[in-house]
Formats: C-alpha cells, structure tokens, sequence
C-alpha cells in the first residue's frame, strides 16, 4: 500500500510475547519512527507474502481450475521478438 494511504483496520489480532521480545519491538517500533500496529502490521504481512511466495501447490475451487484448465490448453502464441531473444547468445555459455 502507498505511502500517506489511510486504511481502516476492522480486524483484532493479539499476540503474547515474553518481556524480552517486547522489548525488542518496542526498540525497532521506536527506531523506525512508526507506531506499534503499523510496525506489526507490517512486518507481519510482509512475513506472510515471504511464506506464500514459493509455495508450489495451489489449491482452487471447481470453476478456478477449470479456468486453468482452459488457459493451459489454448494454443502458444508466435512471438518472435521473444524468439528472437532467446536465440541470442548468453553471456552464461562458455
């Protein structure tokens, strides 16, 4: 979400930590001149995309996979300017 982008929260979410890891929060929150919830939010959310980001198996309802389906079938298009590029040589090859 940009940044200055205002967002209501309708959501609760409360977490137990130990005296240390509040601390520890409580000094990262302040070194980074945000509040706490912004901070948790944040940083949370971001964990959770790095969690999802490779997961190889996706599960979809009944109509989502039958839309795949129907996309994975249609025919390749010609692309030649893609061809094109990688026909050319790579700087990897010895």
């Amino acid at each position: 979400m940009a940044s200055g982008t205002t967002r209501s929260r309708d959501s609760r979410l409360e977490v137990r930590t130990t005296r240390e890891e509040r601390t520890l929060i409580d000094r990262a929150v302040e070194a980074t001149g945000t509040d706490l919830t912004t901070f948790v939010v944040t940083n949370v959310t971001e964990a959770a995309y790095r969690v999802l980001a490779d997961r190889d198996r996706f599960e979809l309802s009944a109509d989502a996979a039958a839309e795949w389906e129907r996309i994975n079938h249609r025919r390749a298009r010609d692309l030649p300017s893609l061809r094109q590029l990688l026909a050319r040589p790579t700087p990897f090859d010895e």
